[in-house]
């Protein structure tokens, strides 16, 4: 794991008072301190545009991927012949690629980033890239609990290669240990890579189980 950063201050809501949008409680900060208590928590942040105010989030059922759920089509296993798969050797420029305003619903923004940033630092945010020989052409990044993966965001450049990261991650993670990886809200394109739903009471105690566990081990 990551070296543990000053303590969290913010004692938060349970996750189970959250509406039917998976909303717990707006406010507080962004420390690393209080962003990893979220996360062990069922929490995850992002910003309400409306106030500018941070909310927090923890929806029911929840989008997850067990990693031997992961679905690789016929067109995926060939894409994966085109890319090479990096880890943590463009930590920034995946985080702004998911950044990018012109995306729809954005959410992203310059506090959320820098957040990251501190959290990589220290350990306990990592990317897992796709490359090919022009350049990064996609990735993914997320919080590395013991044996939670808190998938934040993806990105492309070029056809299929944020899901090339993404097998890299089950590779990465399948290390015979209990391991989980959650995708917040489940998609269609999720689904069609294997994601599925879990109920939040589930989740909440795979959670308190998977975070004590030892992390993978990160490197490029």
């Amino acid at each position: 794991m990551g070296i543990e950063p000053e303590e969290n201050i913010w004692l938060f809501p349970p996750a189970s008072t959250a509406d039917e949008y998976g909303f717990v409680a707006a406010g507080a900060d962004i420390t690393l301190g209080t962003l990893l208590a979220a996360y062990r928590n069922g929490l995850f942040p992002m910003p309400i545009k409306e106030n500018g105010m941070m909310g927090w989030w923890s929806p029911d059922p929840r989008g997850v991927l067990h990693l031997d759920d992961l679905n690789v089509s016929r067109s995926l296993g060939k894409s994966l012949k085109s890319f090479e798969i990096k880890v943590d050797t463009a930590f920034e420029e995946v985080v702004i690629s998911c950044a990018d305003p012109n995306r729809p619903k954005g959410w992203i923004d310059e506090q959320i980033i820098s957040a990251y940033l501190d959290l990589h630092n220290l350990g306990w945010a990592h990317s897992v890239e796709a490359w090919d020989e022009d350049g990064l052409a996609g990735g993914l990044y997320g919080v590395s609990i013991g044996g939670l993966f808190a998938g934040e965001s993806m990105f492309y450049r070029r056809s299929d290669a944020s899901k090339v990261a993404l097998v890299g991650l089950v590779d990465l993670m399948n290390d015979g240990e209990e391991r989980l990886i959650d995708v917040q809200w489940l998609t269609g394109h999720l689904r069609a890579l294997g994601c599925s739903e879990m109920e939040r009471k589930q989740y909440l105690r795979k959670v308190s189980e998977l975070t004590l566990l030892e992390s993978p081990k990160w490197g490029s």
